[in-house]
């Protein structure tokens, strides 16, 4: 039981990733608000869309403002709430808007006792016709937004284009995190192997190799149902699929390469070179290239990665646990085709 405490902390964590991840609930948040536009000097009726909201069982203290830049505000006039997930909210628009723009972004903050407060980033745009920064600001006004609640339960946050397909983020990124460490072991094993000349270090980086593949092509797979939900495509050639692709291509022309040598000891030198240069080539394709041109995956060509309200503590909770979890089920696989190897091994060497 002590040799495998390793492996019932892999099941135990990987329970608690598809436990806790998908049961979670995410934050209110706000789906949708028509119309996205508005013009200043105007009273502005917002039908307003929510999800995981209780605007009816919190009807009598809900509150609604819009917000420009940092401080500037104005609270609603009047909010009528058809449903749960259903309200409008009235506001009057100043004459001028606190910015030297002709228009600008509106945010929406709501608020009420049940669901805390949320905010969705550019709910609308303003125009306005002349521009008068300074009466703006005065319009305006600091300290409208006070007393905001706070949503008294663990959850995960809502993003208005991922939803619920922020949960994948337990399963996708930890998958390629285990995927780079598992074939880091792979090129530790080469290199041991082409130091020493012992054969287990080649099975050893075979097995490892093998389960970093198969991390990679579920790497590929649930990227591919993300990218479907987020930009409505299963594949859009964004530069990051393409490099993570090439880079699993890279490495199942591993195993070409070891198929095409009949000399036992021809194929493990030859692979172990191949999996080290694999493995350097990984990291520009990954990392540095995705980088340098437009991207839609967030991390890359100027996209933001996960950060603050993506991956707040509550996620990480989750997901630094699930990264563990999958790199040591990885490591498991790999024993366990190891293992399978070499019983294959000594039995075709008792046939002879």
């Amino acid at each position: 039981m002590k040799q495998h405490w390793w492996k019932i902390l892999a099941v135990l964590i990987l329970f608690y990733t598809f436990f806790v991840g998908l049961l979670v609930p995410l934050k209110p948040g706000v789906i949708a608000v028509s119309p996205d536009s508005a013009k200043s000097g105007e009273e502005v009726r917002l039908e307003i869309q929510g999800y995981n909201t209780n605007f009816l069982k919190g009807s009598k203290d809900i509150r609604a403002w819009l917000k420009i830049g940092e401080d500037r505000s104005i609270p609603s006039n009047n909010i009528l709430v058809k449903g749960d997930e259903l309200m409008y909210a009235f506001f009057q628009l100043p004459n001028f808007l606190p910015v030297e723009a002709p228009v600008t972004e509106v945010s929406l903050i709501i608020d009420n006792p049940i669901d805390g407060a949320f905010v969705l980033p550019s709910a609308i745009f303003a125009s306005q016709d002349q521009v008068n920064a300074n009466q703006g600001k005065l319009l305006w006004r600091t300290g409208n937004i006070n007393g905001l609640h706070e949503l008294d339960q663990m959850t995960y946050p809502f993003r208005n284009i991922l939803q619920e397909s922020i949960r994948n983020m337990y399963f996708h990124v930890p998958l390629w995190f285990g995927m780079i460490i598992i074939l880091l072991g792979a090129v530790y094993c080469s290199a041991r192997y082409l130091s020493s000349g012992n054969r287990l270090h080649d099975m050893q980086a075979v097995a490892l190799t093998q389960v970093g593949v198969v991390f990679g092509l579920l790497g590929l797979l649930t990227g591919a149902i993300w990218a479907k939900y987020t930009w409505n495509a299963w594949w859009s050639f964004d530069v990051k699929q393409n490099m993570s692709a090439i880079a699993v291509l890279i490495y199942m022309a591993y195993f070409v390469l070891r198929s095409s040598f009949e000399d036992i000891e021809k194929q493990s030198r030859l692979g172990a070179v191949y999996n080290i240069f694999a493995f350097a080539a990984l990291i520009p394709l990954l990392f540095i290239i995705p980088r340098l041109t437009d991207s839609l995956h967030p991390g890359n060509g100027g996209n933001p990665g996960f950060g603050g309200e993506d991956l707040d503590n509550t996620m990480r909770m989750v997901f630094y646990p699930a990264i563990i979890g999958w790199t040591l089920l990885g490591v498991w696989m790999a024993q366990l085709k190891l293992r399978t190897e070499q019983l294959q091994e000594r039995l075709s060497w008792d046939d002879a």
